[in-house]
């Protein structure tokens, strides 16, 4: 799926310290818990890179030196190797065809920093007209090609997914195609609106509505002042999409990846 769209970036926010995953996340960050023996971060980065999108920037925090090892030593915890001690310690790997010709940027966005800081020092990195922001710590079928000719075709600045999870949240309240309220989270069995699942396309200049504070959240500020001005849409997707909040989750994306990996949309 190689089209000229596919040298738009995708930043994920990796820096969150996963609070409520407490069991996982004292010794990794959040976006390294594991699904079927991978970090839940390669599951959503095989997702973009099936739908042409394998320009990463990774905006690191909480023990973000598990990421970096990650992947600078991405080949040895992907590939049978030997290593040669009589030859100065030569690596030899024997399955040279892993498929993942991504493009890894990993930026330091500060540990305590907010989601909407975090994409401001990344975008530094983002040099075309538009980008696309997710959270390290959800997985969907969401169909990312189509997403992005909706967030062209509308013409607007921001493009947030609205998914509809069996759950209690509910925070996006749209009118037609354009988000008119957008809320943290709003506890409502009741609401038949969408909720926030992230996979978001920005055109570069959201980056400059952005407060350059540590403290700037994406949900907060910027995203309010989008919808404010009209200019945040909202893509419905109706398929799957589960985040990893708690330990609990980890253990349902556990059990459907060995049952039904429904997000499991690549070869």
């Amino acid at each position: 799926m190689q089209n000229k769209e596919d040298s738009i970036p995708v930043i994920i926010l990796c820096g969150g310290m996963g609070t409520r995953l407490r069991e996982e996340t004292e010794y990794k960050p959040k976006p390294m818990v594991e699904i079927g023996g991978r970090p839940i971060l390669w599951h959503i980065m095989k997702h973009y890179a099936h739908y042409g999108f394998k320009e990463f920037i990774l905006a690191l925090g909480y023990k973000g030196n598990v990421i970096r090892d990650y992947f600078i030593n991405y080949y040895k915890y992907n590939s049978d190797f030997t290593v040669s001690l009589g030859d100065g310690g030569k690596t030899y790997y024997h399955n040279d065809c892993i498929p993942d010709d991504w493009t890894v940027t990993l930026v330091e966005t500060g540990a305590d920093s907010m989601t909407g800081y975090r994409v401001k020092l990344a975008g530094k990195y983002v040099h075309g007209d538009n980008f696309m922001v997710t959270y390290g710590d959800a997985v969907s079928d969401v169909d990312l090609q189509d997403l992005l000719k909706f967030h062209i075709d509308q013409g607007l600045t921001g493009t947030v997914t609205g998914v509809f999870p069996p759950s209690r949240f509910g925070d996006l309240e749209t009118d037609g195609n354009k988000v008119k309220k957008f809320y943290e989270k709003v506890k409502d069995e009741n609401r038949q609106e969408p909720i926030n699942g992230g996979y978001f396309v920005f055109k570069k200049d959201f980056l400059e509505m952005i407060p350059d504070d540590p403290a700037a959240d994406l949900e907060r500020i910027p995203m309010k002042k989008l919808t404010e001005k009209g200019e945040l849409a909202v893509y419905r997707h109706k398929g799957f999409w589960q985040c990893m909040d708690t330990y609990r989750d980890s253990q349902l994306l556990e059990k459907m990846w060995k049952e039904n990996p429904v997000w499991k949309i690549w070869g």
